[in-house]
């Protein structure tokens, strides 16, 4: 033990010797936050609406070249705008977005403080090490950053980057504070903090507070195989409740066009997360997803064209609590999971453009969706009664010369209904023929 603690504080006293800089070294930097939503619904169904600030605190103390304490304190307060706790009339149910902004679980919480980040930092050559609470970017646990307060992960990660082509990356968790909620929770706590939808069964799904599971243990390759040729695979053992393998080859065809594929693959662990049938959250054997996408880049603009493919054999899941699904059709304010046999297909236009005399850049996001989904009356496939339908997304960021730390945002969304869909409001009330609209001013400093 005496030997193991010597190997790690020797690179202080080695690197102590190098007077050009500080031994200790503190920097301070953080984020004012303000966001407005407004969601207007169909019909006579509620409209809602939402003014939030706040935002973060960091410190990190740099301790030598090798060590860093970093903590970030966040926050979320409710302006006021609308009182949230009040349900649409016709279907006696809240906003889908706006409580997303602070607590969902106390709407009645009008500031939220959390302490999200508190690590320590270990880097040595091409190894990255992290313990405590932290954020982390994978495909399927990551900030989702669409609202107030992140979501951030609690345990230990680490990161190596053996040349510039490929990285290792290996975490354990053992808690995560969900963006919308107050506060972390152990990892089968999390499972439900969000709505649950309904079981495959067609009731209301019961797996929130139910659900049985201590920890995940994600692995990550990225590897360079050939000249134009990149393997990314994920793992993610959730303990008890469910494995999957994420797997995105990237081929360039020449300097302008790529072309991407993704398989994912679950399968059910111990007993799903609970052994009564009706409590469990992974109640299937399996399920996949099958990807291919596009890609095409000349100056400042990107086109893309991607699709994806959910086989019938089983809904894919994945707690939207721990992050969006970065899969090819993906558009903000939707999900893919919770469903089985459904098809997607995503064209995503991205370009940045001058204003102004120079003076603003914007870049603009336009992405054109067709989800063709299960029938809302199939619980089976559709555990979230989600209707086909089309999605629109225009995403604007500002970028003002002269006040390169403000950074503006504007998201408009319409999602419209297609097919027949049956005449309850339940089937329409927060998911289509909708308007969604958010305005974000970001200071940096």
């Amino acid at each position: 033990m005496r030997k193991i603690v010597i190997l790690l504080i020797l690179p202080l006293f080695l690197h102590s010797q190098d007077t050009s800089r500080p031994f200790v070294q503190g920097q301070l930097s953080g984020q004012w936050r303000n966001y407005f939503m407004h969601t207007a619904n169909k019909g006579d169904l509620k409209d809602f609406r939402a003014l939030a600030t706040g935002g973060h605190l960091k410190y990190r103390l740099n301790v030598g070249n090798n060590f860093t304490v970093g903590a970030a304190l966040y926050n979320s307060t409710n302006l006021g705008l609308q009182d949230l706790t009040v349900p649409d009339g016709i279907t006696g149910r809240l906003s889908r977005y706006e409580e997303g902004q602070f607590d969902r679980l106390d709407l009645e919480n009008d500031a939220i403080f959390l302490l999200g980040e508190l690590y320590l930092e270990y880097k040595i050559k091409k190894h990255h090490f992290t313990l405590g609470r932290m954020k982390i970017n994978t495909p399927m646990i990551n900030p989702q950053d669409g609202r107030m307060i992140p979501t951030l992960v609690q345990g230990f990660w680490h990161r190596y980057k053996p040349n510039p082509g490929s990285t290792f990356q290996f975490g354990i968790l053992n808690a995560i504070a969900p963006r919308s909620t107050g506060g972390f929770f152990g990892i089968g706590e999390s499972i439900g903090t969000y709505p649950v939808g309904r079981s495959i069964f067609g009731a209301e799904s019961r797996y929130a507070g139910n659900t049985e599971s201590d920890y995940i243990i994600l692995f990550n390759s990225d590897v360079k195989l050939m000249e134009n040729l990149q393997l990314g695979i994920w793992n993610y053992y959730v303990d008890n409740v469910f494995n999957t393998v994420y797997v995105k080859p990237r081929y360039r065809l020449n300097e302008a066009w790529t072309l991407e594929a993704e398989w994912l693959h679950q399968n059910k662990l111990g007993n799903g997360g609970n052994a009564l049938d009706e409590l469990q959250y992974f109640g299937q054997p399996s399920s996949d997803i099958l990807g291919l996408q596009w890609g095409y880049t000349h100056n400042k603009t990107n086109i893309s064209l991607g699709y994806d493919y959910i086989l019938p054999g089983g809904q894919f899941l994945f707690p939207r609590e721990w992050g969006r699904e970065d899969l090819f059709s993906f558009q903000k304010r939707e999900r893919s999971e919770g469903t089985a046999k459904n098809h997607a297909l995503v064209l995503t236009y991205d370009t940045t453009f001058p204003v102004l005399k120079n003076d603003l850049d914007i870049r603009s996001i336009v992405s054109l969706g067709r989800h063709w989904k299960p029938s809302v009356i199939d619980a089976e496939r559709n555990k979230y009664a989600i209707p086909d339908y089309t999605h629109i997304n225009l995403d604007l960021f500002f970028n003002i010369k002269g006040l390169t730390n403000l950074k503006p945002e504007l998201l408009v969304t319409s999602k419209i209904g297609n097919g027949d869909i049956p005449n309850n409001p339940n089937f329409f009330f927060n998911k289509v023929d909708m308007l969604h609209v958010d305005f974000i001013l970001n200071y940096n400093f």
